[in-house]
């Protein structure tokens, strides 16, 4: 038996967490149908065995592997322009949800005035806003607007993300050291100075590693969006899926594999020269 000083003074607290965990999660549970003990079952077993039987062997024929090699550049390209559109627009509107560049907060000690206050809610909301729709939704909106293809991706990837982007980068702007911002505020410099050498020097990395985090998600959803024909590797996974070519599924999915493999070693270089 332990003596009180032996005890440990997290345990209580610790365990009525776990409790109030485990109360909000089983109806979560429940709702959502969870029931893992079905794919024990022969019957479910045998079915995604013969689907998964039809994947082998891969499709590798020249004819193909062209197709593949087109879409796959596109998808590519949808995720790259996406995210080039979307900085066009999470840029200037973090800049305006952030406080780290705001004179009251540099003269102040910190504490934001009202009328920066009434400048960033308004940006906040915008963020909120389009980050809030999904990316599948804006491609099936803008494939009724400009038709089938890539262009649908594009602005899907760059509206949704700029939300995405916006918010990290106000929130990045804001968690690194503000006292070289401020002096630079307050010696009579400019906003954009002190963004270049008062914050900037210190969030490049976070920023760098987000971004090229948030490229790769691009790229995904750029293949989930291809199901509703906004181009790319998707679509052309949902034209072999209906044609039963699982070959050439097997394919797109390692060529998929591949290019998150790329993503994850390009980000790992960028943070390594921003260290």
């Amino acid at each position: 038996m332990l003596s009180r000083d032996q005890r440990d003074p997290a345990a209580t607290p610790r365990l009525l967490l776990t409790l109030l965990a485990v109360a909000l999660l089983w109806p979560g549970i429940r709702l959502a149908e969870l029931n893992p003990l079905v794919l024990l079952q022969a019957d479910n077993a045998r079915t995604m065995g013969s689907f998964l039987a039809g994947f082998w062997p891969v499709a590798h024929s020249a004819e193909f592997l062209g197709l593949l090699l087109d879409a796959t550049l596109q998808t590519l390209a949808i995720a790259t322009a996406g995210i080039a559109l979307a900085l066009l627009l999470a840029v200037p509107a973090s800049l305006l949800a952030s406080q780290a560049l705001s004179l009251s907060a540099a003269s102040r000690g910190g504490r934001p005035g009202w009328p920066g206050q009434c400048l960033r809610w308004p940006a906040r909301g915008v963020l909120i806003f389009l980050r809030s729709v999904p990316e599948i939704v804006w491609a099936l909106l803008f494939v009724r607007a400009v038709g089938l293809g890539p262009t649908a991706g594009v602005l899907a990837i760059a509206i949704t993300y700029a939300g995405m982007l916006g918010k990290v980068y106000a929130e990045i702007f804001e968690s690194v050291d503000q006292r070289p911002a401020h002096a630079l505020l307050q010696a009579g410099s400019g906003r954009l100075a002190a963004l270049a050498y008062g914050i900037l020097p210190n969030a490049a990395a976070e920023l760098t590693s987000y971004t090229v985090y948030r490229w790769e998600c691009a790229v995904r959803a750029s293949v989930v969006m291809g199901f509703v024909g906004a181009g790319g590797l998707g679509q052309q996974i949902d034209l072999s899926m209906r044609m039963f070519a699982g070959g050439e599924v097997a394919s797109m999915l390692l060529t998929f594999l591949l290019l998150v493999l790329l993503a994850d070693q390009l980000s790992r270089l960028l943070r390594r020269q921003f260290t």
